[in-house]
This record gives structure tokens, sequence and C-alpha cells, in this order.
């Protein structure tokens, strides 16, 4: 078994089944982008009203369609050395950041279909996940006027990055910060033992199945538990 095949069954494997998706009428659709070894949270702008901050933020970039949200750490993010100790140094415990980046297109016309999974969400799903992101974001770093400072430019045209207050390690990877952010919204997602993007992405795909129509509640994946789900 390949690798993706064998995180990909980690993802799945276990039997304690998690809360059904919340049954209200879905209001809008967030997407899930793999972009490698990272996945992003795609929030459409205009769907529906966005958070407070969120909104700030947004507003800084003219003509903005989608915002995407991704969580790393602040040291290897911002200092590109990408050597063998700063690697090391990324696994401890240290300051976070959130690498925003506006779209005026879709997320599939700039990542490519297969690299993007879309889950309809309630209004409550939606308010639920914009808290989170937005709790994701350091308010030390807002100015008096309601802009954001942020730490520097992002890597490409039309990204930013801004200070967060969430701790990144080894134990909590950008891959898990999505998981949870997911988890958060109330989908059905565990963010329990995610390390990479493949995982995630095995959830996500997981939980558009389960809200695309009736079935049984997903499995909670348990690493190493032989189950059938």
């Amino acid at each position: 078994m390949d690798r993706r095949g064998l995180l990909l069954g980690l993802a799945l494997a276990g039997c304690a089944a998690l809360p059904p998706p919340d049954p209200g009428p879905r209001i809008a659709e967030i997407a899930v982008v793999d972009r490698g070894w990272h996945t992003d949270i795609a929030l459409p702008v205009g769907a529906w009203p966005l958070h407070p901050r969120l909104a700030e933020l947004a507003a800084g970039f003219p003509g903005i369609g989608t915002m995407l949200l991704g969580f790393g750490d602040r040291g290897w993010l911002l200092d590109h050395d990408r050597s063998p100790l700063a690697l090391l140094r990324a696994l401890l415990p240290g300051p976070g950041a959130i690498l925003l980046t506006a779209l005026s297109t879709s997320p599939e016309a700039a990542f490519g279909a297969g690299h993007v999974v879309r889950l309809p969400l309630t209004a409550g799903q939606m308010d639920r996940l914009q808290g989170f992101l937005a709790g994701s974001l350091d308010p030390r770093w807002r100015l008096p006027d309601g802009r954001w400072r942020p730490l520097a430019e992002g890597p490409y045209p039309g990204s930013v990055f801004q200070a967060s207050p969430v701790i990144y390690s080894a134990g909590y990877t950008c891959n898990a910060w999505t998981a949870h952010a997911l988890a958060a919204a109330g989908l059905p997602v565990d963010a329990t033992g995610v390390v990479f993007a493949e995982q995630v992405m095995a959830w996500a795909r997981q939980a558009a199945d389960a809200l695309s129509g009736p079935g049984r509640p997903p499995c909670r994946p348990a690493a190493g538990s032989g189950c059938c789900c």
C-alpha cells in the first residue's frame, strides 16, 4: 500500500459514530483545498455575512470572491529557511500565523477541481466555522480603524500573513487546524490524530458524502483499529 492509501485507511478506520449532520437548510458552500502538504479553508465572500474580523480583512482586497485561510508555523512561513534544522525547529511549539489568500475566481479554477472538496453548510455551521477562523487571528494586530496589520506580504499576489494566537507544533499542524475548523463548524469530522493533508481530504470527502444524501452517520477514525465502516 502506498503512503496515500495508508493515510486514507488511517483516516477512515474505526467504529465510533460521530453525531449526524445538522439537518437545517444549507445556505452556502465552503471548500477544503488540498495544496500538497498543506490544506486551506475556502470561504465564499458575499454568500453569507462575514464575521466582523473576517469582513475587515476582506475589505482590504477589492474584488475578492473567495477568502482562503490556512495555518502554519510563523518562523517557517516567514523566514524562508528550508534547512533540516529549520524543519526540526518548526516541530517545536511556537507562534502560529494565518496565510490569507484573496481569490477573485473559484478554488477549482485556481487549484484544479481534483484538489477541492465542497461542503454545504447551514447558517449555524457557517457561523461556528467563522467564529473559529476569526479566533485564529490575533486581535493585538488589529488597528484602531479596523484594519489589520500584517506580519508580512504572502508568497503570491493577493496573499498576506496575519499573526495568530494559536501555537503551532508537531501535534498541532496546519492540517490539524483545518480539521479542527471543520469539526468546530459541526461537520462530521474528527480532528484526533490528523497530521497530513491526505487525512484532512479523506475526512472532507467523507463529510461531503454524508451531506449529499441519507445514510448512516460516518465513523470516527481511530488509527490502528480494524473495523468496517
